[in-house]
């Protein structure tokens, strides 16, 4: 090892992010995609979080987690994007060091707060469909404002451990990282020094982030589903499948392509994949979403063209 690398740890001031394509003609064809799917998400997902403002009726514990979730969505998208399509823009390829680090803390800031408000929403539908005597008083201002000030904390532990085991390990070269945003697979590829540990602590760490909310939902389910089987009439049993299907949707799109991203730390053969799977989770889960919770929704849908129309609701 070179003498010099053991004084200075790290020795890369900047990575080169490798993007989705090669060619200036598809570079520019990726541009207008992306522009169109970062503007159509956070247009979506304002207009969610501006029905829920705006629509007394949207004013329930369902729908203040459903805009958390707007609100994270938004933030999502907006930490690997917009510095994507800059960099595009630019013809530029580079990123500082501590800018990598800044956008791999806030990724994993919002995604992990995602996992814990996607299990506060599993609970709500519990106990509105399986405790609905004792809903209003267990699921009250103050407990919703608790699970999401948890949830916050949590994620927040989660990023901060990442990053910094991340400042851990030395990075000599080289520094081409196969991706379109810096996250953690591709820059254990990296590094020089071994990743061993910074491994064990992904899996471990994203084994409880994953497999603790996984199960608690899933719990929650059995017992909705169970609940939701007694329900006599036709009519009750199609709407609260309709507000768990919406729910479970993005959980499944959520986790799937969480697990398979960091519950197997690839080699650099499935970097070309990663892409795919980092796609879903910045672009395509969080454009979804307000579909995914407006399609069969018809009182997100009343709130929204109500929104759309400068009216509101008189209950």
């Amino acid at each position: 090892m070179d003498p010099e690398a053991g004084t200075n740890r790290t020795t890369v001031t900047e990575f080169i992010l490798l993007g989705l394509v090669e060619t200036e003609t598809m570079q520019s064809v990726i541009f207008v995609i992306f522009l169109f799917a970062y503007l159509v998400t956070v247009g979506g997902n304002l207009s969610i979080l501006a029905a829920i403002i705006l629509e007394p009726k949207l004013h329930t514990p369902m729908y203040f987690f459903l805009g958390n979730l707007s609100a994270l969505d938004i933030g999502c998208i907006t930490v690997t994007v917009p510095a994507m399509l800059n960099r595009l823009l630019l013809h530029k390829r580079t990123i500082a060091f501590e800018a990598c680090l800044s956008q791999l803390f806030f990724f994993h800031l919002l995604a992990g707060m995602d996992c814990f408000l996607l299990t506060a929403m599993a609970y709500d539908r519990f106990l509105a469909i399986c405790r609905p005597l004792t809903y209003s008083t267990r699921m009250s201002q103050t407990v919703q404002r608790v699970l999401v000030a948890v949830s916050w904390a949590c994620a927040l532990s989660n990023a901060l451990t990442h990053t910094i085991a991340l400042t851990s390990l030395d990075f000599c070269g080289p520094n081409e990282v196969n991706h379109f945003y810096c996250d953690l697979p591709q820059l254990f590829q990296l590094s020089c020094s071994s990743t061993q540990l910074n491994e064990l602590l992904l899996f471990n760490v994203g084994f409880i982030m994953a497999g603790t909310p996984v199960t608690l939902i899933i719990l929650s389910y059995i017992y909705v589903a169970a609940a939701v089987l007694r329900i006599r009439s036709a009519e009750g049993r199609k709407k609260a499948f309709s507000t768990c299907g919406s729910h479970l949707t993005v959980v499944c799109l959520f986790y799937g392509t969480g697990i398979f991203n960091y519950m197997r730390l690839g080699s650099e053969e499935a970097s070309d994949k990663d892409k795919g799977v980092g796609i879903f989770n910045t672009v395509i889960n969080p454009m979804l979403n307000p579909l995914i919770y407006s399609l069969r929704n018809p009182d997100v849908q009343g709130a929204l063209w109500r929104v759309l129309a400068g009216r509101r609701s008189l209950t």
